[in-house]
């Protein structure tokens, strides 16, 4: 249940605070006024979808915090705090959303933060809300399906049975890929076995191409490096050369430190440079003994690398890809080894998941006929308190007729579900859309709301102008309805009938307060003199008078009266 909001820079609101009555709580005021702004900032801190767009101009952050209680039959809400470690104090939890210029959103229960998701899946056990403009699903056969589902308490069956479907599927599609392509696979596997045996003659290493080509290279010019390496070898040994040049160094620095030994740091590096370039020297000496020209080695380092070059051609720019490709193929030949075992494993699953399947279609079937039953009375029960004694309204469940020795099975079961309705005397019922007006719609959808919260764990029902398209006696019967309702559940109601207003436990005023820069929507809870203005005014209009006062206080006795709770 929601005992408190507090909203800031929402849209027009700036900042203000609320407290709701546990029973039946309803919001008037002028059109245009921000009736509406309340209820999203309701959706936003509920873990609604929202842009930037609702930040009030002029500000960079938008804030919404609310207290729900926890009753005691809130077992799923409890459950889900639970598995995430947050403890509600005194049976209540804090729920705050914040949403900045830059898009940025942050959400936290009690202190602990969330995603918008899991905040939409906690708040779902809180809270339901209904739009203006819902009772035009009833026009989706496929929603008529699941508000029968979730009165009968069958979601979770459907979601099983969902699963044994989509798997039934899976096999299917499997067994038929396997069958339509067996000599495609075949001639897939001859290939792919080419490709591994070609790979593996060559037992290729990796970077051997690399070290094949540094070989290749020296091979080919073998002349130019035999000079070259001679050539160095000379500048470091001959007699003009640097060996000697700097031995002649040494002797001279010898002398000169003698006289300076400032200049000892240069004897030691040219000392150093002697033994480092004797040293250079040596390795040429040796590198250049080594060196040998062998043609046929050479050959056998073009023939290797030629063939490594069309493996890199077909399969791969390096060796490691090649190998990769190689691999690749292996897998993909396994695969294929196994798609005659994978074949024999589904065809045996087969059978006993269509068994499975049918069994679980079929209770689906029976519970989806009994509920049916009662959904019907229970919500034809409830129009006849709505204004809509005459209505016959029928829960039809129409289960597919087998093919041949299969039953034809949708994802949700075999059973198309269809509300159908007759609001004349005399008249056959026909779907909804083709014979309902609006306001007969947002009767029926309350209705169904009704049926249903009895069965669910949300405390708060929230309707958004249920009131569409009725009035008069019609709109005194909604009005007693939301009464009776909030016995058991607590109702936010946003209206512009003035009978629903006088029924509230708690009125609430929405009104926007302008000056000639800046405009603004404030609420506060009204009683006494000040409801029965609104309520006046509500009857009048902008023309409030002595009689619409006199009405006004009528309605309020008339309400606080009505039913003997």
């Amino acid at each position: 249940m929601l005992e408190t909001i507090s909203i800031k820079n929402i849209a027009l609101i700036d900042e203000l605070s609320l407290e709701f009555n546990p029973r039946l709580n309803v919001l008037t005021g002028e059109t245009g006024a921000g009736k509406s702004i309340l209820i999203g900032a309701l959706s936003f801190l509920l873990g609604g979808k929202v842009s930037q767009d609702i930040i009030r101009t002029g500000t960079s952050e938008a804030a919404v915090s609310g207290t729900f209680y926890l009753a005691p039959n809130h077992t799923e809400a409890a459950a889900w705090l639970e598995q995430r470690g947050i403890e509600p104090e005194n049976s209540r939890v804090l729920i705050r959303r914040t949403l900045r210029e830059t898009g940025r959103s942050s959400i936290w229960i009690q202190d602990t933060q969330v995603s918008r998701n899991e905040l939409e899946s906690f708040t779902s056990f809180l809270v339901d809300i209904h739009g203006q403009h819902d009772h035009q699903s009833l026009f989706k056969t496929a929603e008529h399906r699941r508000f029968l589902d979730s009165y009968a308490g069958i979601l979770d069956d459907v979601e099983h049975f969902t699963g044994l479907y989509t798997r039934l599927a899976e096999i299917r599609a499997k067994l038929e890929k396997i069958e339509r392509s067996q000599k495609e696979q075949t001639e897939r596997a001859d290939f792919l076995s080419f490709i591994i045996e070609e790979i593996d003659t060559a037992h290729l290493q990796s970077g051997e191409d690399e070290e094949l080509e540094a070989e290749e290279t020296k091979l080919c010019q073998y002349e130019k490096l035999y000079e070259l390496i001679e050539t160095l070898q000379n500048i470091c040994t001959e007699e003009q050369g640097i060996v000697p040049l700097l031995k002649k160094m040494q002797h001279l620095c010898s002398s000169v430190i003698d006289i300076d030994p400032a200049l000892s740091e240069y004897a030691d590096r040219i000392e150093n440079a002697y033994y480092e370039m004797q040293d250079i020297g040596e390795v040429f000496s040796s590198y250049l003994s080594k060196l040998v020209f062998d043609p046929a080695r050479l050959e056998q380092v073009q023939e290797r690398l030629s063939v490594i070059n069309k493996l890199k051609k077909k399969y791969g720019s390096s060796i490691a890809e090649v190998l990769a490709y190689r691999d690749s193929a292996q897998a993909e030949l396994d695969a294929l080894s196994e798609s005659q075992e994978d074949k024999t494993a589904l065809e045996k699953e087969l059978p006993s998941l269509e068994a499975e399947l049918l069994s679980a279609g079929a209770k689906l079937s029976q519970q989806r006929k009994a509920a049916a039953q009662g959904l019907q009375e229970k919500t034809q029960g409830i129009l006849a308190h709505l204004g809509m004694p005459k209505v016959v309204f029928t829960v039809q469940v129409t289960s597919a007729e087998p093919n041949g020795n299969k039953q034809i099975a949708g994802i949700y079961g075999f059973d198309t579900v269809e509300f159908l309705i007759s609001t004349n005397p005399g008249e056959p019922v026909k779907p909804l859309n083709k014979v309902a007006s609006g306001g007969e719609l947002s009767r029926v959808m309350l209705a169904l709301k009704t049926v249903l919260a009895a069965a669910d764990e949300a405390d708060t029902l929230v309707f958004d102008e249920i009131d569409t398209g009725i009035g008069g006696e019609v709109a005194r019967s909604v009005a007693e309805h939301l009464q009776r309702l909030a016995q058991n559940k607590q109702i936010l109601c946003i209206t512009h009938l003035a009978v629903i207003a006088a029924s509230a436990d708690t009125h609430i005023k929405i009104q926007k307060l302008q000056s000639e820069d800046t405009s603004r929507t404030s609420a506060r809870i009204i009683e006494a003199e000040m409801r029965v203005e609104e309520i006046a005014r509500m009857l009048a209009g902008d023309e409030i008078s002595e009689a619409s006062r006199i009405h006004a206080k009528e309605l309020l006795g008339t309400a606080k009266d009505r039913l003997d709770f």
